[in-house]
């Protein structure tokens, strides 16, 4: 079989870093990832194409998304090289130094590490993926209608306008932060669609072009804007040395006689032909779900891990809400619509944020954060046609206008009647989702059932006050923007909730009894076995959770590379 210094489960923010700092030290290692590679214009926009785009190998798909459905929670995650890099909305924030140590409930969040720890990694990370700002002043960039209209309405709600480096964590401040997106060249002005200038060729030896304003970015970015994990750990790896192979999905893992190493089983997809492989050190980057289930199914054969492995998921607070034909309000009452237009634009441009009671906030209020969210420009389309009696009668009435003037032989250039076929844009280009997210309670516990497949336990219950807080901080800002606001039924009206950032399962804590894995990412009781990725959270981030996923990996890199000169 063969054999690496280093096997990585997984190619995402933890699997992607892990990689390619190893393999820059000269260690054989290997990426082990079960989704596809996706270039460039590979992303499907079609429906037939979208059908087939899931991740679900026991129907013959093995598409992106990948989504997990339990009693009180859906998730939604992504298999491919590059894992939630080709489907995050690209945002990068830091951690809250006030919230690395924080209790709610009687629930402790306290991490075993300090924001000071992961500053200089924070940062490498931030060069490496090619931070920039929305330029939301430069021409063109300044007709994304969305961003403007959160900061007006933070600004009505008392937040304060400051920068995504001068965030002071006792006040309501709204910023633009960093997007791990191209949107100019290295001393260049920002202009959509000019061709990126890459010091290193990219993995798929494709170009790629600066953002285009498409609202695509959670879907793929076929344009290559977004700074992906495979335009910039993954190909240095590669470029390294290390060995990245797709459509490979592990199943089991086990240990070595005399605690010598791991032996990984896995099906290489789609013929599903077994496949197995011998590391000296094991790094299991498989996200929250995919780590924690392995780690499940192979407790008999890894004797010695904690007893808290499965414990404290959480949801990162996620919660999305809706603001609804926004319109301008005169002095008696809404006197006009006001476009938000949320498929023109990045997914996500700017940010609230609400400081937690540890920040010097009132009492019992929970840190959490607001952003502009958007969606293609199909989206928009379908949100229009959906009054289809509605637009149907002003097409046929438009038609018909075009027969009888024929008829006539009468060539009127009436433009009205041509701007009047699209009738009421108000839902299309009036709304905006909101996409909120914060300090939950992470008190989720996994298990797995007969069939070996992964249950969730999480009580909503504990985490009722920061959904409260964060549906009111949405409902102020739609009451702002002169827009109707609406909260996912699912949540008003069965209480279940659906998170893009599922965390935990194998959290860090300083010695065994406090959690799976040391601030290391070494696993308590397991001999060169490691976690890097978001199941090692002990507690919620916060912000949106990459970045600090992303900058432990690089930490526990460290810690790997340093044992390893030791030996």
């Amino acid at each position: 079989m063969d054999g690496f210094d280093v096997v990585v489960v997984g190619s995402g923010f933890g699997g992607a870093v892990t990689a390619y700092r190893l393999a820059s030290e000269g260690r054989s290692v290997l990426v082990l990832e079960r989704g596809a590679a996706y270039p460039p214009a590979s992303f499907p926009r079609t429906p037939y194409g979208f059908g087939q785009n899931v991740w679900d190998p026991r129907r013959g798909r093995y598409g992106l998304f990948d989504v997990w459905s339990f009693d009180t929670m859906d998730a939604v995650v992504a298999a491919g090289l590059g894992g939630g890099s080709l489907i995050y909305a690209n945002v990068l924030i830091r951690k809250d130094e006030n919230w690395f140590t924080t209790e709610v409930d009687g629930t402790s969040r306290s991490w075993p590490l300090t924001r000071a720890e992961l500053e200089p990694h924070y940062a490498a990370v931030e060069d490496m993926l090619g931070a920039q700002v929305f330029p939301m002043a430069a021409p063109l960039y300044a007709q994304v209608r969305k961003t403007a209209a959160l900061r007006d309405a933070a600004l009505a709600l008392g937040y304060e306008e400051t920068t995504w480096d001068n965030v002071d964590p006792g006040r309501k401040q709204w910023y633009l932060p960093q997007l791990a997106v191209t949107f100019s060249n290295r001393g260049r002005a920002p202009v959509p669609g000019e061709a990126i200038e890459e010091a290193v060729r990219n993995l798929h030896d494709r170009d790629r072009q600066t953002c285009r304003l498409c609202g695509e970015c959670d879907i793929g970015c076929n344009y290559g804007s977004k700074n992906t994990l495979d335009f910039n750990y993954l190909t240095l790896a590669q470029r390294a040395q290390a060995e990245l192979r797709t459509l490979a999905e592990v199943t089991t893992i086990e240990s070595l006689a005399g605690d010598e190493g791991y032996v990984v089983h896995y099906v290489q997809h789609p013929e599903g032909g077994p496949g197995t492989v011998q590391a000296r050190h094991l790094v299991l980057s498989a996200g929250t779900f995919g780590t924690t289930r392995l780690l499940l199914k192979s407790r008999s054969a890894l004797p010695g891990i904690s007893p808290l492995l499965g414990h404290r998921f959480t949801g990162n607070g996620d919660l999305l809400t809706f603001a609804l034909h926004a319109r301008r309000r005169g002095p008696d009452g809404p006197a006009g619509q006001v476009r938000l237009d949320p498929a023109h634009g990045p997914v996500i441009t700017s940010t609230l944020r609400h400081p937690d009671e540890h920040d010097g906030a009132e009492r019992g209020s929970r840190g959490q954060y607001l952003q502009d969210a958007g969606y293609p420009a199909f989206v928009a389309w379908l949100a229009q046609m959906g009054s289809v009696p509605s637009e149907a009668g002003h097409v046929a009435k438009f038609v018909a206008r075009r027969l009888w003037d024929h008829a006539r032989h009468e060539h009127v250039r009436n433009h009205a009647e041509v701007e009047d076929l699209v009738h009421d844009t108000s839902l299309s280009a009036g709304s905006m989702p909101l996409l909120g997210m914060g300090l939950d309670t992470p008190d989720g516990v996994f298990d797995l059932d007969g069939d070996g497949e992964l249950t969730l336990d999480w009580p909503e219950r504990q985490s009722t006050a920061l959904y409260t807080q964060a549906a009111a901080l949405g409902r102020q800002v739609a009451r702002e923007l002169g827009a109707q606001f609406l909260e996912d039924p699912l949540v008003t009206l069965f209480r279940h909730f659906v998170t893009v950032h599922p965390l935990g399962g194998c959290p860090m804590g300083r010695t065994w009894q406090e959690g799976v894995v040391d601030p290391w990412g070494r696993v308590h009781g397991r001999p060169n076995l490691h976690v890097a990725d978001g199941s090692v959270m002990p507690g919620p981030v916060g912000a949106n959770p990459s970045l600090t996923i992303a900058a432990l990996a690089d930490r526990f890199a460290d810690g790997m590379i340093d044992d390893m000169k030791g030996r």
